[in-house]
């Protein structure tokens, strides 16, 4: 059995790494996003090859004193929580071990540490850290009105894509091959690049019906743009209509993060509804 000296060291221990209302655990979290940031701009100096060559030897040094630190840092997450495999498998968790991984990678495959860019993700932490969990509630929201309008706005994609094989072709039809449609995919291709109004201008028509045909795409490049953000929200709207009128946080523990359809809290049980 655990004495109660050690169950006090790991309870102190996760108020100062999880906990990030108190002052100490506080102070934890800007430490570490400074040091994300500090491993994020040494990553990114150390691909330029001048900055390389004459400071390769620091970068070095200093990209393993923080795989070492965050190293630590994932080891403390996993030995101060009772369930340490829920942490490894949350998406947090998940994060941390992706952004770990490169730097061991190194030892076997030459420039693995280039994805140590993948720390970025770990930024994510600044929600806790500035108290702005109500944020995730409102993710939560979103994410569940795209899974609302999946399917009408695959539809739309689908009906893009064969209006731009169809409008692709017959610019094929039209224009020559020296002006640059030499097949269907290259004319597809630019058919794609105008409807989606990017215009790289690597290809473009020549004869007057080509030109048409291009205005025509233009057009309809403008008019679709609207139909996808018409679709999502629509879908916003509906489920804002359903979404009951629940605090941020928990009036009994104060914790958020509540799902949109809760009715308890799911931290102490207690209602979420407004009397």
């Amino acid at each position: 059995m655990k004495t109660s000296a050690s169950k006090g060291w790991q309870f102190r221990l996760h108020e100062v790494i999880y906990e990030s209302n108190t002052p100490a655990g506080k102070v934890f979290d800007v430490a570490l996003l400074i040091a994300i940031f500090t491993s994020i701009a040494v990553v990114m100096l150390d691909s330029v090859q001048s900055l390389h060559l004459k400071y390769g030897n620091l970068f070095y040094n200093l990209e393993w004193i923080f795989t070492g630190l965050f190293t630590i840092e994932y080891v403390l997450r996993l030995i101060c929580i009772k369930k340490p495999f829920r942490y490894v498998f949350s998406l947090l968790g998940i994060i941390d071990m992706i952004a770990l991984i490169p730097s061991y990678l190194s030892f076997f495959f030459i420039g693995a540490q280039s994805l140590l860019v993948f720390r970025a993700l770990r930024l994510l932490r600044i929600f806790r850290i500035f108290k702005l969990g109500h944020f995730l509630t409102e993710i939560n929201f979103l994410t569940s009105a795209l899974k609302g309008s999946v399917r009408k706005i695959s539809i739309f994609l689908l009906t893009v894509l064969m209006l731009t094989v169809i409008l692709g072709s017959i610019m094929y039809l039209v224009e020559k091959r020296e002006n640059g449609f030499s097949n269907i995919p290259e004319s597809i291709y630019w058919a794609i690049v105008t409807i989606t109004t990017v215009g790289y201008g690597d290809i473009s028509p020549i004869t007057p019906m080509g030109k048409f045909v291009a205005s025509v795409v233009m057009l309809i490049g403008y008019s679709i743009i609207a139909v996808p953000t018409g679709i999502l929200t629509h879908d916003l709207a509906m489920l804002a209509r359903q979404k009951k009128e629940l605090p941020e946080s928990c009036p009994t523990c104060s914790r958020e993060g509540h799902d949109l359809d809760a009715e308890f809290c799911k931290y102490c049980g207690a209602s979420l509804m407004r009397d």
